[in-house]
């Protein structure tokens, strides 16, 4: 007998060996734990360990790559494996699973760089991301994802796509979700064939449990990066400092003074001068590399115009500057050429950069069915990629991919689209592109289109 037992010891031993730390708690509240350890600021969280929290219970992990996971009370999750390779991205393997309650998941760096190879899964769906911020509602039988900033792609469990599987399950049955679609879930029941896409209508994880004052807030359409508030207790001082304050007297009433007497015998049908508002220029839209690359300057400034907003990517990033309130048009149709654009190819395994160029643009947008599709070639020497997607049209003028298919062989879909519209000189538009050419290498740039 002793020879088994030394044989499970040996196994044991050598399962707590591979368990790799996957993040550390930064902040926790109320019930919470980590495993058989009470959740606290600090406490590492490893893979495999089961995260719960009770009525009045919070946990905030940050990843091993920076990323976010938070849950909210009355939830069990684990981070199932959490294994980054920074020199290949191609072998990084993440996987989450939310037991139930909600949670939401901001990605780190790891991910946005793998994200073929990143799993959320639920007891009735798997989550894929686009290099994402969502939270997730579940029970044993109905899931529901929201997304505050980028896009997901959601599955049921069926056919090919199984619980044990690694990455995205893509396919006909999938569904994605993207920042855009204000208002909108994709709801999972068990055993339905493919996800719905539903109202919220208070259905969502922040109705079912709302986040604390102190969660860090989603970008809103290129803002650029936050700066979150990850302690609570700072938050919880504040408002007791508030509360505390003296309370200030409400100003003494206004006594006007008697309204003069109409002067008799002077007629006048003169109206007094409306005050004039000054009117807002349109915003504009501005572009370029904020790095120096390949012997070449950067061509744009990083720092965001006071009151604009920022979309970035890679080397690149377009400014939207402050003026008019962009207002998408309910119908008609607008064409734009390309006027401008750059990118850069880098090698996963080396840090050879190559910059590319972009060609045969054409861009049209659908305004009255709140769509665009978009085509270009990528040219690096001799090489050629013809660059494809379509996608939806926000409300203020930001438009990204409604699909996105990361076997790059979609004939209408095999790029990340990001960008934004402006009227400034009668019409023009800038997106960001990124996908992976192959195993090897991904691109990354930016374009600019006028009317």
């Amino acid at each position: 007998m002793l020879r088994p037992i030394l044989i499970i010891s040996s196994l044991a031993i050598a399962f707590q060996a591979q368990a790799a730390e996957a993040g550390k708690v930064i902040f926790a509240a109320g019930a919470a734990q980590v495993a058989d350890k009470a959740g606290a600021e600090g406490t590492p969280v490893q893979e495999g360990e089961l995260l719960s929290t009770g009525k009045d219970g919070f946990l905030y992990i940050k990843t091993i790559d920076n990323g976010l996971l938070i849950l909210r009370p009355n939830t069990q999750a684990k981070i199932v494996s959490y294994r980054v390779d920074q020199k290949n991205p191609a072998k990084t393997r993440i996987k989450l699973e939310l037991i139930s309650g909600v949670a939401r998941s901001k990605s780190g760096e790891a991910v946005k760089l793998a994200r073929q190879n990143f799993r959320f899964n639920t007891p009735v769906a798997a989550i894929g991301v686009r290099g994402t911020d969502f939270t997730v509602y579940t029970d044993q039988e109905t899931s529901r994802v929201a997304v505050l900033t980028g896009g997901v792609v959601v599955s049921s469990f069926a056919g090919n796509c199984s619980p044990e599987g690694a990455g995205p399950c893509e396919g006909a049955a999938s569904r994605e979700l993207f920042a855009g679609q204000r208002g909108q879930l994709l709801q999972v029941k068990r055993g339905a064939a493919a996800p719905q896409l539903v109202p919220s209508n208070g259905g969502g994880p922040d109705q079912v449990s709302p986040p604390r004052a102190d969660e860090p807030v989603a970008l809103k359409s290129g803002s650029g990066t936050a700066v979150p508030v990850l302690d609570g207790r700072k938050a919880d001082s504040l408002e007791k400092l508030v509360s505390q304050a003296p309370q200030i007297p409400p100003p003494d009433p206004i006594t006007m003074p008697p309204k003069a007497p109409p002067i008799v015998g002077v007629p006048s049908e003169e109206k007094p001068a409306e005050p004039q508002v000054p009117s807002l220029p349109e915003r504009a839209l501005q572009w370029g590399r904020f790095r120096d690359l390949a012997d070449r300057p950067a061509t744009i400034d990083f720092s965001t115009p006071k009151g604009g907003e920022r979309l970035f990517v890679g080397d690149y990033v377009i400014f939207r500057t402050a003026g008019r309130d962009y207002v998408r048009p309910e119908r008609g149709n607008a064409s734009f050429k390309l006027q401008g654009g750059e990118a850069t190819i880098r090698y996963i395994n080396s840090e050879a950069v190559t910059i590319a160029d972009v060609q045969n643009g054409l861009l049209d947008v659908d305004f009255g069915k709140a769509s665009f599709v978009t085509s270009f070639d990528l040219v690096n020497g001799s090489e050629r990629h013809r660059m494809v997607a379509e996608g939806i049209v926000a409300q203020d003028g930001r438009f990204a991919n409604s699909t996105y298919d990361t076997t790059f062989r979609s004939q209408s879909n095999n790029m990340l689209v990001d960008g934004l519209l402006s009227n400034d000189k009668g019409g023009t538009a800038a997106y960001l592109f990124d996908r992976m050419l192959d195993e090897e290498r991904r691109v990354r740039g930016v374009t600019f289109w006028t009317k």
